[in-house]
């Protein structure tokens, strides 16, 4: 669903970005007494259909509707669905499964006797791109967490350079620091302070995702990663800041003189340098 009305879901969303909620339908049309014969259930079994989803960006998943089925005969059930964007990222699965809805003590050996036993189940997939940057992103209230009430942003890295980027980096924005959520909500559109605030986000966390990369001696040029893998992210980001130079050179540069470095990566990323 979009505001200009319904359309076909495409394969991907190339406007999408993180700030995009999305709102899908879907009708399904289920034959209900067939559905029981095949599955040797009897026709006071009751059946559920469920739409569960899938990001891979955020590593996120849950459920998005059901309905339960008690009628007979041929019926059509429709869904409509809203996810924020704030959870999502990468590609999106939309799995449609119709299962059993409570516990049969009676049914027959063959036959399905546990609530949520799967009689059918169908996947959609679609991939959130776009000019935006993909970054897994959430905004959440830090004095929910471990990390200090103050701080405005916390990025998270893990899993090995071979894992895959969309799982292993989640970027948190502290919601009680109205500066920087603010900013993001305007990155369409970014006032002069919200610029001020994205350029300092964005080189914190080109610093970290170096000083990560550098810390980590496997990190090299001629290393094989997989395209959407942590170590090609890296190494993109890495020849885009530092082209020409050498994974060596600069390992050992930051650390001999991380405080040069430091200085190296604020030139690198242009802080607070605003476009012409």
């Amino acid at each position: 669903m979009t505001d200009d009305g319904e359309l076909s879901m495409p394969d991907a969303l190339p406007d999408w970005d993180y700030q995009m909620d999305l709102r899908l339908r879907r009708s399904v049309h289920v034959d209900t007494d067939r559905a029981r014969i095949q599955s040797g259930l009897p026709s006071d079994a009751v059946l559920t259909l469920a739409v569960v989803w899938t990001a891979t960006g955020s590593n996120l998943s849950g459920p998005a509707n059901h309905k339960r089925l008690t009628d007979a005969g041929r019926i059509t059930v429709d869904f409509d669905i809203r996810l924020r964007g704030a959870d999502l990222g990468g590609l999106l699965l939309l799995s449609t499964a119709l299962v059993l809805g409570e516990r049969r003590s009676d049914a027959l050996p063959s036959s399905p006797r546990r609530a949520g036993s799967v009689l059918w189940s169908d996947q959609e997939a679609l991939r959130l791109q776009g000019d935006a940057p993909q970054f897994p992103m959430a905004v959440v209230d830090f004095s929910r967490t471990s990390f200090p009430d103050a701080a405005a942003w916390h990025l998270q890295i893990s899993g090995s350079l071979e894992s895959a980027t969309m799982g292993s980096l989640l970027l948190l924005v502290n919601e009680r620091n109205s500066a920087t959520t603010t900013a993001f909500q305007n990155a369409g559109k970014p006032r002069p302070i919200d610029r001020i605030v994205l350029s300092a986000v964005y080189a914190d966390t080109a610093r970290i995702l170096i000083e990560h990369a550098l810390g980590n001696d496997d990190f090299v040029e001629d290393a094989d990663y997989a395209d959407d893998s942590l170590g090609a992210t890296l190494l993109s980001l890495f020849n885009q800041l530092f082209p020409g130079q050498s994974i060596t050179d600069v390992r050992l540069r930051q650390r001999q003189s991380p405080a040069l470095f430091a200085s190296d990566l604020q030139a690198a990323v242009k802080i607070f340098e605003v476009p012409s």
